[in-house]
């Protein structure tokens, strides 16, 4: 496998010494001899012009409670120049972060009876929604090929109405754990699906600017019938964010007045002020760092592709379309349910396990390669000294 397209790769200048010492979920969690390949976290440093100015803020001493409506601006220009989609700054609300924000809107968009129709395998906090916000929920499964059933939300839908319960859809766009990018399409057909069974949706968008072309994001509410839907959007993962806290609640133009009546204040004060003032940055000035690190990501995907292909065949995945999270299908090899266990104890890599992604994860692992490819390497190697022994 050939090692020249490193070269330009932001991700290659990182040794095992250099990230070791990070004070970080995913470089703590675990003892020093295993290479963690799991929590959505990049192995990079922070684009300049954030670096630069979270630490003039923290020289001024601007720690206090965020103010201002520079994050909203900032992801409405980003929308229209990345995504050619307009979007009203004005009605956005700010938020903890991306699940926080799912959790409230949940709360008011559904009553207590209400159901939460959830796609599975799925990023495991999806699956934690249904206690936090105290709904009942059905799982509709991603179809082999890892994209949407719409036949089986169809299905869902009418269920929840023969029980006469109100269905809320709760959509990962892009989707986690498998990188699929739904298509325009398909997401024109989901917003008349809810038109026709009087379903609210909710969309997770928080890895729209991590789409690889030729796939390409389309974001939910600019479709058709959208416009009583929400998304939840955050520079977290595509900038490598997710300790500095900060998201964004988007309404579509007929759920304006619903989110400004029922939706609290004291939710715009969850976010970090440091955190929105990355995020701001981020989206503002981080394009060249952006378009440097999505290289860096498609060149790593190639790698995985390459390796897998050749030393790992009984592998299954399918390329994944956006995030830097592949979902690898490890059920040909005698691993049981849990392939991650086996990585772990015997390899020393620490990769997610499907189990945690609900139904439809057995006999999976989610893993992260956005890490150094040296790195990746000897972690795949690792993986398959495992499945050969």
């Amino acid at each position: 496998m050939s090692q020249n397209r490193e070269v330009h790769n932001p991700f290659a200048s990182f040794t095992l010494d250099d990230l070791r010492g990070r004070a970080t979920l995913k470089w703590q969690a675990y003892p020093t001899d295993v290479l963690p390949l799991w929590v959505a976290e990049m192995d990079t440093l922070l684009a300049e012009p954030v670096r630069d100015a979270v630490l003039s803020a923290v020289e001024r001493g601007e720690v206090g409670y965020p103010w201002g409506r520079g994050y909203p601006d900032a992801l409405a220009r980003f929308a229209a120049a990345e995504w050619g989609w307009s979007v009203d700054a004005g009605v956005m609300r700010h938020t903890t972060d991306v699940m926080t924000g799912l959790a409230n809107l949940v709360r008011i968009v559904t009553s207590a009876d209400g159901t939460l129709v959830i796609t599975v395998p799925v990023y495991p906090p999806f699956l934690d929604l249904p206690a936090i916000t105290e709904r009942s929920h059905l799982f509709v499964p991603m179809t082999a090929a890892g994209r949407l059933d719409l036949p089986g939300l169809a299905t869902a839908f009418a269920e929840c109405r023969r029980l006469g319960s109100a269905p809320t859809l709760v959509l990962a766009n892009p989707y986690n754990p498998t990188g699929t990018a739904h298509t325009r399409a398909e997401l024109e057909a989901v917003a008349g699906l809810a038109v026709e069974y009087d379903v609210r949706v909710i969309v997770d968008e928080i890895h729209a600017p991590l789409v690889y072309a030729p796939a390409a994001f389309t974001p939910y509410l600019s479709v058709p019938e959208s416009e009583d839907a929400y998304a939840v959007h955050s520079a977290s993962k595509a900038f490598n964010l997710a300790g500095l806290k900060a998201a964004l609640i988007v309404p579509g133009p007929r759920a304006v007045d619903e989110i400004t009546a029922r939706l609290p204040s004291s939710v715009d004060h969850g976010a970090s002020s440091t955190g929105v003032l990355a995020h701001t940055v981020a989206l503002t000035e981080g394009g060249d760092w952006l378009a440097a690190h999505r290289a860096g990501l498609v060149e790593n995907r190639a790698l995985l592709g390459e390796w897998l292909a050749e030393m790992l065949p009984e592998v299954r995945w399918r390329r994944p379309e956006a995030t830097y999270l592949a979902w690898l299908d490890c059920r040909q090899y005698d691993l049981g349910a849990d392939p991650a266990a086996a990585f772990l104890e015997r390899g020393r890599v620490a990769v997610n396990s499907g189990l945690d992604f609900g139904p439809g994860g057995a006999g999976h692992v989610r893993l992260n390669f956005a890490t150094a490819p040296n790195i990746l390497r000897e972690a795949l190697a690792r993986i398959q000294a495992t499945v050969q022994r």
